[in-house]
């Protein structure tokens, strides 16, 4: 929760993001379902964009069709193939395969960016993966996609992406326009916004609570380290000031077994 002395800390806690989720049946493949796609056995296309919504993206399987790049768009596909061979006779909905999906996206999602891991997470845009549909499991498919969007996990809307996302982070300083902020009293209620907008805090760094081999320690450990490692960090990017304001958004024991060992720091300010 909020806190409120000199060098006050917001904090959020993240449990599990979408990346995660198998949420729902067979039925229902997005918006705007090609034909084509619906319960495709084939490897979808790399590199091709859609227009895709947050309810698609909730969605474990989407057959949306495809636009070209050059036209608006939310989505592109920036990486695809075959499941490895465990996976032959996993359940459609196995957590394994989530967890998999989750290293696999996540390491080709900051290639294709152009951009470090701390950079990708404060980003204004985040990835989703689907699978199959269920039917196309069962008649042996065992692909996998990996789609940017032009948003985060809790956005009601995406942002159009320009004709092709790939090195959109590359360099630095990174593109404001797609980095993350905040405008508002505080980091758990403030809406985020791109730091090209007027905002009252950034997403500054990430710190690492965890090593790779560490077994979940808890939420209270998790946050009691997001604390104390942000309020450093933060101290450090804005100068060493006396009086500062900063926060944190730590994540929960779903994305630590799915690999992710860093908290977000926020910093109070108007640059």
């Amino acid at each position: 929760m909020p806190l409120t002395h000199r060098r006050a800390a917001s904090v959020v806690g993240i449990a599990l993001g979408l990346v995660l989720t198998a949420c729902s049946g067979n039925g229902d493949q997005g918006s705007d379902a090609d034909p084509d796609q619906v319960d495709a056995v084939e490897t979808p296309e790399l590199g091709a964009c859609r227009d895709l919504t947050p309810d698609d993206v909730a969605l474990p399987s989407n057959a949306t069709r495809t636009v070209d790049c050059s036209e608006p768009h939310t989505a592109q596909t920036y990486k695809i193939g075959n499941l490895p061979d465990e996976f032959d006779d996993a359940a459609w909905d196995s957590r394994d395969l989530g967890a998999w999906a989750y290293r696999t996206c996540s390491d080709a999602f900051a290639q294709f960016l152009g951009a470090d891991e701390s950079t990708v997470m404060r980003a204004r845009v985040t990835w989703a993966w689907f699978r199959p549909s269920e039917q196309a499991w069962e008649e042996g498919a065992r692909w996998y996609r990996c789609d940017i969007v032009g948003g985060g996990e809790a956005s009601e809307s995406y942002d159009d992406l320009p004709e092709t996302a790939e090195g959109l982070l590359t360099g630095l300083p990174a593109n404001d326009d797609w980095m993350t902020c905040a405008n508002g009293a505080d980091v758990d209620t403030a809406p985020r916004v791109a730091c090209s907008e007027e905002h009252t805090w950034r997403a500054v760094t990430t710190v690492q609570v965890g090593t790779a081999e560490d077994e979940y320690p808890g939420d209270e450990v998790v946050a009691a380290r997001s604390r104390d490692y942000c309020s450093e960090s933060v101290s450090a990017w804005l100068g060493y000031p006396l009086d500062y304001d900063y926060g944190y958004t730590w994540f929960g024991e779903g994305q630590w077994d799915a690999g992710n060992r860093r908290t977000i720091c926020w910093a109070r300010t108007d640059r």
